[in-house]
């Protein structure tokens, strides 16, 4: 830690880190934001002035030489994020990387033998592992309720990419690691991974873009789409953890609209738990045919930050990093680590492999 005796905290990146990473790191106890870096400096001078976070980096490189950032905190386009990641490691930081992890398996398994070599806190931001009613779930399964499990569904359905006026930025670009099978599938298969206690082994899937053509807001004219903003994949598990010869469908799209939707069931020889957003956890058992409501505690909320289960999430997630490093632990019990990033990755790739060839596809061993 810095000689201040608290964390310090250097954020690269003034998007999502604005509404929901910087609000939590700053009502963290324990944690100082210390500096930030934006691929616009006037974003980041908005955010210093915001925050109160005395340095405003040139770029990125100047946050990790920075001598009281304890933690490195990436929240940029996937493309940055391992060259970012192994710079900070490299440079003796812990770091908080956002998700997709990279671009690709060669870039995680890169990143892992960064983390491996530094000895550092190297974690992803699966903040949704430390909702209550999340662990609550998993505690659950894990702990034989279900039975066996034998089948798992993630829907999440938005409609921010719906509309054809919609701006063009990173996320239309798939060469910057645009995307909802990167945004939202990531996510996803870390859940079912976590939750299930095994990992995927085939995958089939179908990746869409809609919105062919998006308007760019800088030059006026009209680009064309390379990301998907629709996900779909079929997924086969390994027997392990809670599951014996599980499947699992994913359904990811930005692009419709309605009332949001983020849920996850999981099927077990005994019963059925089902997870609504952040907050609402559901029970069923064989027979009973209707779902029981299973009370869990609600996580915090940070002054300022959109009530969301991902700024639910974080603020919890936030508390748990800062408590690690001021204890020199470079672990967090139920945090998603490089290596499951890694594995998270491995499936990502192996879904785009299947839609480009369309057939099922093993996922790649770690």
């Amino acid at each position: 830690m810095s000689s201040r005796g608290v964390v310090g905290v250097g954020i690269i990146g003034t998007g999502f880190a604005r509404t929901t990473q910087l609000p939590a790191w700053a009502a963290c106890e324990g944690a100082r934001l210390v500096a930030v870096a934006s691929g616009r400096r006037e974003n980041a001078e908005r955010a210093a002035r915001e925050f109160d976070i005395p340095f405003v980096a040139e770029d990125w490189r100047e946050v990790v030489a920075h001598d009281e950032v304890d933690l490195v905190s990436i929240v940029t386009p996937p493309v940055t994020h391992a060259e970012m990641a192994v710079a900070a490691l490299e440079a003796g930081k812990a770091v908080l990387c956002e998700k997709p992890m990279a671009m690709n398996a060669q870039q995680t398994a890169r990143m892992c033998e960064a983390a491996r070599a530094a000895g550092r806190l190297a974690l992803i931001d699966h903040e949704l592992r430390f909702l209550p009613a999340r662990r609550r779930m998993r505690e659950l399964i894990q702990g034989g309720e279900l039975g066996r499990v034998r089948h798992a569904k993630f829907l999440f359905r938005g409609g921010s990419r719906a509309s054809a006026d919609a701006p063009w930025s990173w996320w239309s670009d798939e060469r910057a690691g645009g995307g909802a099978l990167g945004a939202i599938g990531s996510h996803a298969v870390d859940a079912l991974h976590w939750l299930l206690g095994t990992r995927a082994s085939h995958v089939s899937a179908s990746l869409a873009a809609h919105v062919a053509e998006r308007r760019d807001p800088a030059s006026g004219e009209l680009r064309r789409v390379t990301a998907d903003d629709e996900a779909s994949l079929l997924v086969n598990f390994e027997d392990g953890g809670a599951a014996e010869r599980a499947t699992g469908v994913i359904s990811v799209s930005m692009a419709e609209a309605g009332a949001p939707e983020h849920t996850i069931e999981v099927f077990g020889t005994e019963g059925s738990v089902r997870i609504d957003g952040a907050r609402r956890l559901w029970r069923a058992r064989v027979g009973e045919g209707a779902w029981q409501r299973v009370e869990t505690e609600e996580a915090p909320l940070a002054e300022g930050m959109r009530d969301n289960e991902w700024s639910r999430g974080f603020n919890v997630f936030a508390r748990e990093i800062v408590g690690a490093l001021r204890e020199g632990r470079t672990g967090i019990e139920g945090a998603a680590t490089f290596e499951d990033g890694h594995r998270t990755q491995l499936v990502l790739d192996a879904a785009r492999a299947a839609h480009d060839s369309g057939c099922r596809v093993a996922v790649g061993s770690f």
